[in-house]
């Protein structure tokens, strides 16, 4: 009997499975490449067997090579840098920029209606008209409102953080957090106050 074995999800081949007969007591692993053989005739239970997936028993109808799909035990989740502390406004507003570049200077960054070209003259750029009437616009549109709008909150809240407000006002836990929702400034009150 023949066959390979894949994982289930990514639908990659998988080596070193371990692959048992459990009518004869056979056993051996696959190669590199998934592909595996064993002695086994029709009725004959064949267990596929990995530390990093479930364990999966088959029954032999016939010698028509199998595809063995083995399901994940652990979902791998891509990594996550966790930092003790936040970056400025400034920094996050950058990062933000580049992240979404194309709203920012690409095409669907474009807004100025007239275009300039020396010797040539004034025109009407196409590309803004595009972003004024389409739906793509109009989202690239919203979203660098919302990153703005992200920035303003991030300046007032890299300024006024829990730990300022709690120096200076005593509070401490809930009445914290509801005064500072009550009483959260607006963008432009930071730029007006002096250092603290």
């Amino acid at each position: 009997m023949a066959g390979i074995i894949f994982d289930k999800d990514s639908k990659d081949r998988l080596s070193r499975v371990n692959v048992m007969n459990l009518n004869t007591g056979a056993s051996t692993y696959n190669n590199i490449n998934g592909v595996f053989t064993i002695d086994a005739k029709p009725g004959d239970r064949i267990v596929f067997s990995q530390v990093e997936h479930f364990a999966d028993t088959v029954t032999i109808k016939d010698y028509i090579p199998l595809a063995i799909y083995l399901r994940r035990i652990a979902i791998q989740l891509k990594q996550v840098n966790i930092y003790d502390s936040l970056p400025d406004p400034q920094k996050r507003l950058a990062a933000r920029k580049r992240d979404n570049s194309k709203i920012f200077s690409g095409s669907l960054g474009n807004k100025d209606m007239f275009s300039l070209t020396p010797g040539i003259g004034v025109g009407l750029s196409i590309d803004a008209i595009y972003n004024a009437f389409s739906k793509a616009g109009r989202n690239a549109a919203h979203l660098r409102e919302t990153i703005e709008a992200d920035y303003r909150d991030d300046v007032v809240d890299y300024r006024f953080n829990k730990g300022l407000v709690s120096r200076i006002t005593g509070l401490k836990g809930f009445e914290l957090t509801d005064f500072m929702a009550k009483y959260r400034p607006g963008y432009y009150f930071p730029g007006k106050c002096k250092r603290i």
